[in-house]
């Protein structure tokens, strides 16, 4: 905020004290070095104005010095945040280049997690039988290795596609969604919170299933001479589905996506929640950022070990090729009795880093 005035605060003081300077002060505890000052830099409210000589207003204070103290309201000066909330297209497409922003970043991690999840799935044969991946890092090295650094990058185009479609609903929808179940109310609960996250969640992925399933089905293929390329364009991805596999097969996996954002929702926000609270209840830390990075850190981990399985399975089933699996179901089903439970968890590493 721009100060107009000069000025000075005194706190604490009782009626009829000094300062330390020898300038009365009355016993609201303000006192002012130079008068008239009536703009400070403090919230909005009142602010005792000293001046000398004249009657006193009926309402005013005199300290023991002969100085009149009278209430005055202060108007802020400067910039303060705007009460009015921004349009609604500017909310969705705020979140759309934001999740675009981030996911220019973390994509990488998320290539190197669908090669982890989907691995052991199918039998490998030539040039990329002998390739195997261990670790979220330990796959972006092996396919910088095999495959150059561009493959980490393969789908981004369906991937930012994906996030404009998905986070700008998901995120820019959320306030309103929220205000309609609450019906305008402030401070809604958590239970209201997760309704309202699951509601856009469900909304975003009915919308964007097509373009997570081709950055999905980009990012599994491997850039290696000797191995068939399944697709070689977004564009040409999109029509090569809709062809071979209908409506369906653009939507393919969308329960298990919608199965997936509700247990993230809740999972996320319950449990942050509930482990601030223990922290706090507890007097392990005070309600600071460490506080705040800790409680975090827990939920995201305990969100990991719930969602994992759905992701995996949802990550699939998506990739799958016709015929392969009929339902996502049977998809977890073929997992567990060929792989075992440990498969539900390939690629948790990136989960949690995320």
């Amino acid at each position: 905020m721009r100060q107009v005035a000069s000025g000075r605060m005194c706190e604490n003081l009782a009626e009829g004290e000094d300062c330390r300077d020898p300038i009365p002060c009355c016993g609201t505890g303000a006192c002012l070095t130079s008068f008239p000052v009536f703009s400070w830099e403090v919230t909005t409210g009142k602010v005792w104005a000293v001046h000398r000589g004249g009657d006193a207003s009926p309402h005013s204070l005199l300290d023991k010095h002969g100085f009149e103290c009278v209430s005055v309201s202060l108007t802020m000066v400067g910039l303060k945040p705007s009460d009015v909330p921004p349009p609604l297209g500017v909310k969705v497409l705020s979140a759309g280049a934001a999740a675009c922003i981030a996911d220019l970043v973390t994509f990488p991690l998320d290539t190197a997690k669908v090669r982890l999840q989907i691995q052991g799935e199918n039998a490998v044969t030539g040039v990329a039988q002998g390739i195997r991946y261990r670790g979220v890092f330990g796959t972006i090295s092996t396919m910088v290795q095999t495959e150059g650094p561009r493959a980490l990058y393969n789908g981004l185009v369906a991937g930012l596609q994906r996030q404009m479609a998905f986070a700008s609903i998901r995120i820019g929808l959320y306030d309103n969604v929220k205000s309609f179940y609450t019906r305008g109310k402030d401070n809604p609960n958590v239970g209201i919170r997760i309704l309202a996250g699951c509601t856009t969640g469900a909304m975003a992925v009915s919308i964007a299933q097509p373009t997570d399933v081709v950055k999905v089905r980009f990012q599994a293929q491997m850039n290696l001479q000797g191995v068939a390329r399944r697709y070689n364009g977004t564009m040409q991805a999109y029509r090569q589905i809709f062809h071979q596999e209908g409506l369906r097969g653009l939507w393919k996996g969308t329960l298990p996506n919608i199965t997936r954002n509700a247990l993230v929702n809740c999972t996320e926000l319950v449990s942050y929640d509930l482990i601030k609270e223990v922290i706090l209840r507890h007097r392990l830390m005070s309600d600071n950022l460490p506080c705040h990075f800790v409680s975090a850190f827990g939920a995201g981990f305990i969100t990991t070990v719930i969602a994992s399985p759905v992701d995996v399975v949802k990550t699939r089933y998506m990739n799958s090729p016709p015929g392969q699996y009929s339902s996502a179901i049977n998809c977890a089903w073929t997992m567990l009795t060929k792989e075992g439970p440990t498969a539900f968890y390939k690629g948790e590493q990136k989960l949690c880093s995320k």
